[in-house]
């Protein structure tokens, strides 16, 4: 049985941490309700994100931009306010981060109000990550593929297949630690890239669509729970095919993740 599977108490940053020099794989959902934080947490995932992915698959937007603060702010609480024991990473959404000042404010609200732990900006914005650590925030890296600078990437796409461009997410990714975050989630980027950020960083490195070698691994829980309208990902799995119940595939993912069978390299880049 693994360290913190069946632990009650909150879990902390710290925690999440000695997993890592454990060698537990940290198991990461996202969460948008009570009702979900709920079953969730009763299941014994470790970390609940609540992503700004709810753009897309709470409001129907095509993309994560149109998520205000508010919204944030609103998912965050009820999250929160249902959870007894995992951690909870709340987004800093499009637009929200654009100065240190302005990045703090939003910050102090999401936490404030919104219950969060912790919040996920992307990007190798340092100077803003220093600031807010200087001010008592926790705070996590996103690098890869970052669904808030879409229009930019010219669409969701894997991102380290070449050589510079691998180069620079792992000098980014070593840049985000010495500033301060305490956590680093790597989308869409190939296995053997994330297999070395997460060798070289000492901090947890959260995988979606990054192969199995991260420290933990996060998806979208409507995506895994089958609850897609569109084409499904290649890095997600269907865990409600043989299950149960809701409840019976969340479990399932987080066995699967403990014991590293997935993602398989069918889910990687």
């Amino acid at each position: 049985m693994t360290a913190y599977i069946n632990t009650m108490k909150t879990l902390s940053i710290n925690d999440l941490a000695m997993m890592k020099q454990a060698q537990e794989k940290i198991c990461c959902l996202t969460t948008y309700d009570a009702s979900f934080s709920t079953l969730l947490d009763a299941a014994g995932i470790d970390v609940m994100l609540v992503g700004d992915s709810l753009g897309m698959v709470i409001q129907g937007c095509s993309s994560t931009l149109p998520v205000t603060v508010d919204d944030m702010v609103y998912h965050s609480r009820i999250v929160a306010a249902a959870r007894k024991r995992a951690f909870i990473v709340t987004d800093l959404p499009f637009g929200s981060y654009a100065t240190p000042e302005q990045a703090l404010q939003n910050s102090v609200n999401l936490m404030q109000k919104g219950g969060a732990q912790m919040v996920k900006l992307e990007g190798a914005k340092t100077e803003i990550i220093e600031f807010l650590v200087k001010q008592g925030v926790a705070v996590c890296g996103h690098l890869g593929l970052q669904p808030q600078s879409v229009n930019c990437l010219g669409g969701y796409k894997a991102q380290g297949k070449d050589l510079h461009q691998a180069q620079r997410i792992l000098e980014d990714a070593l840049k985000i630690e010495q500033a301060g975050a305490g956590l680093l989630v790597l989308e869409c980027v190939t296995a053997k890239l994330a297999a070395e950020v997460t060798r070289q960083l000492t901090i947890p490195v959260i995988g979606i669509g990054a192969g199995v070698a991260c420290d933990g691994q996060v998806l979208v829980l409507y995506d895994m729970l089958n609850i897609v309208t569109g084409d499904r990902p290649r890095f997600v799995k269907n865990f409600m095919d043989g299950a149960k119940s809701i409840e019976d595939a969340v479990k399932s993912y987080i066995r699967a993740v403990k014991s590293s069978q997935f993602p398989g390299p069918e889910h990687s880049y």
